[in-house]
């Protein structure tokens, strides 16, 4: 199906039956990517008596539980209640589901103190003129491991507090990175880039959404794409979420 549409002045064609896929799936076991000292995922069959929700086991269907937290588990989205007092879901601020992104690649700087940091120069640099309604940001090294790398107590690279500020001044509603946070693993509960991008609490952003621990393959190139940002319609600050990008090409 070949869709047209447009954005700022621009035509794009996009063929919506080529989505790229860039989560990270549930899985059990600790093979699956895991943060914040999270329990890993766990899916069971239903026992009750002698009945068993396994066909395998000679159930009549599958009916499992399933067991995660959706901030340490695998790829989420999550929206301005993930650090306010006040009660606000997912499946409240994400109203929209369609975007024109913004795919860019940095290689984080290194501190003195060994932090690896995405800097406002990194954003500036990579987006130049464009302003996208949201920002894809994958980072070096991009190996394979990310889909099942334990990050806990590891203190990943994360987005300095400037670089949020001067996403949030670009307008951009939708930020998604290839990392379990936009904030250092361990930062006495400043929560800078969080607070910054959604500017909480002086003037929040309640339809902004950040999008952790994607995984963008290296065959993918940088550059403008529709995304796609699909959720479980979970009551809850953060969700299980499906990003999906696809290729835009300039109408004639």
């Amino acid at each position: 199906m070949i869709a047209k549409l447009s954005h700022k002045g621009k035509s794009y064609l996009v063929d919506l039956t080529k989505p790229i896929d860039i989560s990270i799936p549930l899985r059990t076991g600790n093979e699956n990517v895991n943060a914040w000292y999270s329990n890993p995922v766990s899916i069971e069959p239903v026992r009750m008596g002698d009945w068993v929700g396994d066909v395998k086991q000679g159930g009549s269907v599958n009916f499992r539980n399933i067991a995660f937290n959706p901030h340490g588990n695998g790829t989420h989205t999550e929206c301005v209640g993930h650090i306010s007092s006040e009660d606000y879901s997912i499946n409240q601020c994400l109203k929209k589901f369609f975007f024109i992104a913004e795919l860019i690649t940095v290689l984080p700087d290194e501190l003195p103190n060994g932090d690896k940091v995405i800097t406002k120069e990194h954003i500036v640099n990579c987006l130049e003129d464009r302003r996208p309604e949201a920002i894809v940001i994958r980072t070096l090294d991009n190996n394979v491991s990310k889909i099942n790398k334990q990050y806990s107590n590891t203190n990943p690279p994360y987005l300095h507090h400037e670089a949020a500020e001067y996403i949030d001044s670009l307008g951009i509603d939708h930020l998604l990175i290839d990392l379990p946070s936009v904030d250092k693993e361990v930062d006495e509960g400043k929560l800078l880039a969080h607070r910054a991008f959604w500017n909480y609490p002086t003037n929040t952003k309640l339809g902004r959404t950040i999008t952790e621990m994607i995984y963008v393959p290296n065959t993918i190139y940088d550059g403008t794409y529709l995304l796609n940002l699909q959720i479980a319609s979970f009551e809850n600050d953060a969700s299980p979420s499906k990003p999906l990008l696809f290729q835009l090409n300039v109408a004639l």
